[in-house]
Order: C-alpha cells, then structure tokens, then sequence
C-alpha cells in the first residue's frame, strides 16, 4: 500500500537554523532565523489544519524542551512505519539530530497504534555512515523499491541493510544539485506516488545512472513526471501524496513548490490527485526541508 491516512507530525518548541545540518544541505540559509520558532510554528499548525481539513488523520506530538531539538519537525528522517506494525530506527548524521529519538514519540503512538517490531540501525552511527529514513530514501511501498541518492547521509551499506531486512531492492545514484553538490536527501529531488513519480532527472548527471532510474520507474508502471533543477529548489520534489479516510488521494506540498510548478504539470498532477498546499517559507529557509520532511506516515 503506497498510501495512508494516518500521519505522524512533530510539534516544535525551539526550531531554528541548525548549523550542524547545513553542512550538507545547501537548501539551508543562514541569516534568516529571526522569530524561526515563533514563524515555524505558525507554518506547523496551518499544515495540520489543512491536513485535518482534507480528512488526513494527524497525530501532533509536542517536541520537549531539553534536549534541543532544533529539526525535531522533520520526524520522517529518524523514523519510518510499516504495514506489518514494525518501526524502524534510523542513524542521523547530526549529533544534535540524534537526540530526536525520544521515547514519549513512542510512547503516544502506541496509544492509538500497536508498534510490534522495531528495527534499529542507529547503531551504525558508531561507524560514521547514516541513512535517515524517508529523506535518504524515497519507498516504492507497492513494488519495494527504495530510490535512493548517495550521500554523506545516504549510506550504500546500511540501504542494502534496510533492503534486506525489510525484502525491498534498491535503486541508487548519485544526484546534485546545481552547485554540483551531491543532494543531501532523497526526497527533496523526487517524489513516489501510487501511479506517477515526480522526478528531477536532470540532477543525475552520469548517463548511465540517468537512463537507469528511468527504465526502474518505467518498469515499476507509474508515469514519470519530470521537474527541473530550478523547481527542485524550490522544493517541487518535496511532496508526499496521502489518502484521507474517504479513499481520495491527496498531495501535499508547500506554498513555494506550488507555485514553482508550471500549468502542464499541476494539470498532469491533478488528474491523479487533489492538490494542498501552505506556505512554509520560513521552515524551508532555515530548515532547509519542506512539506514532505515534516510528515512521517503511519503504516499498522
């Protein structure tokens, strides 16, 4: 099932520009963190409204104080759910990013969800290689293909680990961005949804590779979509498609991505699912992620 209804968001309490971050995430800009918190929270809470209004069930998880946090509103990279009722744990390349994994997350989804396995691969954090989560893959769920863009966060053994453990085969190249910069995560450069993927093919500069990709989505049977490098900065490749509880299939984006679409391709995405959006401008600039970053679906 490559869609659900139930989400998870995260709440936050002190989110900010996260130097430790911007290292490797050129979508990130310094200097823009004035009134961050106050702004971001702003930008949460009209996302989950519009979410709710379009009949997604959202679970907010307020994010503590201490220990601080300042990503904890992009849960999806530090953990991902499964239909088999298995959480999986995930090793982050930003040591105050670690500090996410907080047991009371948990602890409240198990009061409306049964988390029967979990799966930690954190463990590889004492190795120096990382793989966080639906950012450093983008699933196939319906054809168990894990797209995947390596990067210093995006490691081809643990990828091969998660493949195994959870019976999917990867897909991998390398990616960059416009500075050719390798592409920090997945997810802001292509999108997965149930019959069409949204891609910016032109950030996979190797011929081989690029015609590769192409033969994996045309084989798995979904339309390819494409973006290009200017629009995937705008985050057009940061989406995520849902279903709400009447079976109707939503796709979620921000404000930015929106409006960085051109006609053709709101028409052409429209014709398989509703489109929302809100402006998330001032988590996208400091945060360096978007709309899809800050959704971690719920899979029982």
């Amino acid at each position: 099932m490559q869609n659900t209804s139930n989400v998870l968001m995260i709440r936050p309490v002190a989110f900010t520009y996260n130097a430790e971050t911007a290292v490797n995430n050129s979508f990130q800009t310094a200097g823009n963190a004035e009134a961050a918190q106050e702004k971001a929270l702003q930008e949460f809470d009209a996302l989950v409204a519009k979410l709710r209004d379009n009949n997604i069930d959202v679970i907010v998880v307020n994010d503590t104080p201490v220990p601080h946090t300042p990503d904890s509103i992009f849960p999806n990279n530090w953990i991902s759910f499964h239909e088999n009722g298995t959480a999986i744990l995930y090793p982050m390349y930003a040591e105050n990013r670690r500090a996410e994994r907080k047991q009371h997350v948990l602890d409240e989804l198990n009061k409306k969800f049964k988390i029967l396995n979990i799966i930690d691969l954190t463990g590889f954090e004492t190795e120096n290689i990382f793989l966080e989560g639906t950012g450093s893959m983008v699933l196939d769920r319906d054809n168990k293909i894990a797209y995947a863009c390596i990067s210093p966060r995006t490691n081809q053994k643990i990828l091969e680990d998660f493949c195994k453990k959870m019976n999917y085969t990867a897909c991998t190249f390398t990616a960059v961005d416009s500075n050719g910069l390798e592409i920090y995560h997945t997810n802001v450069m292509m999108c997965v949804a149930d019959k069409y993927v949204v891609i910016c093919l032109d950030s996979i500069k190797d011929e081989n590779e690029h015609e590769y990709v192409k033969t994996i989505i045309t084989n798995s049977g979904k339309k390819k979509i494409s973006i290009s490098p200017e629009q995937m900065n705008k985050f057009a490749g940061n989406m995520l498609q849902l279903k709400n509880k009447k079976d109707e299939k939503v796709l979620v984006m921000s404000k930015q991505a929106y409006y960085a679409l051109n006609y053709g391709q709101i028409s052409e995405l429209e014709k398989f699912n509703k489109i929302i959006y809100v402006d998330l401008t001032s988590i996208e600039t400091n945060g360096g992620g978007s709309a899809r970053c800050m959704i971690a679906e719920i899979f029982n």
